[in-house]
């Protein structure tokens, strides 16, 4: 089933400069990027996206590091998408996190661990309408669907 998910290159990435090297990993596998744009993103954007987690201690700390810089948002499209890019994003911690998963190979801490992606389709719809616009997410084939898909 074709699906769009959400992904977020959070600050850290952005400032290490590893947007085109993350970027990569997702077309390599034959995902399409659908929409894609750097972005400040604003506290109340940012108190919305996180909202599950406004209870929590650290919610604070996450909201002042994730305004804090540009982050690049992205809606990424394929095959059972969001299943694909979580496990190409890895565990949550990046200490846990499989070696040649994006957290693996660059991150080192829960807090910082570089990338955000939605962990299911009802996550990935509203994560998606509030970064992007529908007029935002580009509707294309890619010429080589038949060397990726059976």
């Amino acid at each position: 089933m074709i699906q769009k998910s959400f992904v977020m290159m959070k600050p850290d990435a952005v400032q290490r400069r590893l947007m085109g090297k993350i970027l990569s990993r997702f077309e390599e596998k034959g995902l399409q990027i659908v929409a894609v744009k750097l972005m400040q993103i604003d506290e109340e954007l940012a108190k919305t996206h996180y909202g599950e987690h406004a209870e929590k201690p650290f919610f604070p700390g996450l909201v002042e590091y994730i305004t804090s810089s540009p982050a690049l948002a992205m809606v990424i499209e394929g095959e059972e998408a969001i299943t694909t890019i979580r496990k190409l994003v890895g565990a949550t911690n990046p200490l846990e996190a499989d070696l040649g998963t994006i957290r693996g190979d660059y991150g080192m801490d829960t807090g910082r661990n570089i990338i955000h992606a939605s962990d299911s389709p009802a996550s990935a719809e509203r994560e998606i309408g509030l970064f992007f616009d529908e007029d935002e997410i580009c509707d294309y084939q890619i010429v080589d669907n038949n060397l990726i898909y059976e």
